[in-house]
C-alpha cells in the first residue's frame, strides 16, 4: 500500500507540473488568461474593419476612411518603430461645409466575458475639437452595452471611463479603496452614461504624451477581485508604472492580476446592473472624430477652446481651413492584446451586421491549446487533492 501510494504521488505530481509548466500555480478563482488576440506590427490592421463612411453616430465633423484610402493618404499605417498609427488628416485645406478625414477601426471578432482587453499607447490624440476613444461594443446599441476605456475631448487631463446600456442598469458607488477615480452619474442608460473620471492627470491629452504613453486594460470577466464578481474593472498606468507583468514582450497567459494594484473604474455587478445580463461580447473600437455631440457643445467647447478663432464655435475654428492645428491628433499603438478564458472568440463581421455574438463558435484565435491547458488549470488542484485523500 506504501508503494502504491508513492507511485500515486509520483504520478500526480508529473501531471501537475505538465499542466503549470508555463506558468506559476494559481487557484481555481484566479484562472489564466490565454492570449487569444495580438494586434500589433505589420499585420496590426489585417483584422479590423474600417468604417468608411461619415461620422453619423455622434455627429462629429469627420469622413471616417475605409482602408485603401486611409492607407494610400497616410492617415492609418505602421511607423518605422513598428507601432500602428491612425490618425486626422493634418496636411488638407478643408473648405467651409466639408468634413475632415480621419478613421474609426473595428475588430472583426468580438470577445465575450472572460476577457482582458490591454491596449499599450504611445501617444493619443488631443487638442481643440477633437475626441478620441478606445471603446467597446455589443453587435447592436445599446442592447449589447459599452464600455468606454479611454475617452475625452479638446484640451481635458483626465480620462473619462463609462458603461452604456439600455435602460435598467444602474451603477452603485464602490466602497471606498475599490477604485481610484471618481465617480459620476449612476444611470448607465442616460447621456454620458455611468462615468468614472481618471484623478490622473497624465491619463489623457498632452499629459499622457509627456509620461511617454502608457498602458490602458480592461477586465470583463464573471469573476472578478473577490470583493466583486461579475464584475468590469479598468485600469491605466502612466509609462513609468505599468507593471511588471505587462513589461514584457512575452504573449505567455496572465495568471495572476496582483501587481496590477486597484483598478481606477470598478463597475460591481450587482442587482441593480447584472453585467451578463447587460453585456454581450463585444467588440474593440479605435476611432478619431472632430467637435461632435461632446466636443462641439458649446458649454464643453468654450471654456477651453474658445481662443481658437475669431467664431467660437468648433467647427468654425478647427475643422475648416488648414490642417496643421491637429499635428496631435494621432495614435501611436504599440499593441492592443485580448486574453481570455475562454476557449475560442465570437466570430461575425463587425460592419457587415454578422450573426449575434454568443460565447461559442468557431471563430480563430491565436491559442486554443493554451485554453484547454486553462481549463485543466482550474480543475487541477482539487483533482490532486482528491487523489490525495483517497490514498489517506
Amino acid at each position: 500500500m506504501e508503494l502504491l501510494s508513492r507511485t500515486l504521488c509520483f504520478y500526480a505530481f508529473q501531471l501537475f507540473l505538465h499542466l503549470f509548466e508555463d506558468g506559476p500555480l494559481t487557484l481555481p478563482a484566479a484562472r489564466a488568461y490565454d492570449l487569444v488576440e495580438d494586434y500589433k506590427g505589420s499585420t496590426f490592421f489585417d483584422k479590423w474593419d474600417f468604417y468608411g463612411s461619415y461620422d453619423n453616430l455622434t455627429n462629429g465633423d469627420v469622413i471616417w476612411q475605409d482602408r485603401a484610402n486611409a492607407t494610400s493618404d497616410q492617415l492609418a499605417f505602421v511607423n518605422s518603430a513598428g507601432n500602428a498609427i491612425i490618425k486626422v488628416d493634418n496636411t488638407t485645406n478643408v473648405p467651409y461645409n466639408i468634413k475632415r478625414n480621419s478613421v474609426r477601426i473595428t475588430t472583426q471578432q468580438a470577445f465575450g466575458v472572460g476577457s482582458l482587453f490591454i491596449a499599450d499607447f504611445v501617444h493619443m490624440p488631443y487638442g481643440c475639437s477633437v475626441w478620441p476613444a478606445f471603446w467597446t461594443r455589443g453587435l447592436s446599441w445599446p442592447e449589447g452595452g459599452e464600455i468606454d476605456i479611454m475617452e475625452g475631448v479638446n484640451l481635458m487631463t483626465q480620462n473619462q471611463m463609462a458603461l452604456h446600456t439600455r435602460e435598467g442598469c444602474m451603477n452603485v458607488a464602490p466602497a471606498a479603496g475599490a477604485q481610484t477615480g471618481t465617480t459620476g452619474p449612476l444611470d448607465c442608460s442616460q447621456g454620458a452614461g455611468c462615468t468614472v473620471l481618471d484623478n490622473s492627470t497624465s491619463s489623457f491629452g498632452a499629459g499622457f504624451a509627456q509620461a511617454g504613453g502608457g498602458v490602458f486594460a480592461a477586465q470583463f470577466d464573471v469573476n472578478g477581485p473577490s470583493f466583486a464578481p461579475r464584475s468590469i474593472f479598468i485600469w491605466f498606468w502612466p509609462r513609468a508604472n505599468v507593471p511588471q507583468s505587462l513589461q514584457s514582450t512575452s504573449t505567455s497567459p496572465i495568471n495572476s492580476l496582483t501587481d496590477w494594484g486597484v483598478p481606477a473604474a470598478s463597475y460591481a455587478s450587482t442587482g441593480s446592473c447584472n453585467i451578463t445580463n447587460f453585456f454581450d461580447a463585444q467588440y474593440l473600437v479605435l476611432d478619431i472624430t472632430l467637435c461632435g455631440d461632446w466636443a462641439g457643445v458649446p458649454s464643453i467647447y468654450t471654456p477651453q477652446c474658445a481662443s481658437q478663432g475669431s467664431t467660437g464655435l468648433c467647427y468654425n475654428d478647427n475643422v475648416i481651413g488648414p490642417g496643421d492645428r491637429y499635428s496631435n491628433a494621432y495614435f501611436e499603438i504599440q499593441y492592443v492584446r485580448v486574453y481570455s478564458t475562454a476557449a475560442v472568440v465570437t466570430p461575425g463581421s463587425s460592419s457587415s451586421g454578422g450573426p449575434s455574438p454568443t460565447s461559442s463558435g468557431s471563430g480563430s484565435s491565436t491559442t486554443t491549446s493554451g485554453s484547454v491547458r486553462t481549463a485543466a488549470r482550474n480543475i487541477a488542484p482539487w483533482l490532486l487533492w482528491g487523489i490525495l485523500v483517497a490514498m489517506l
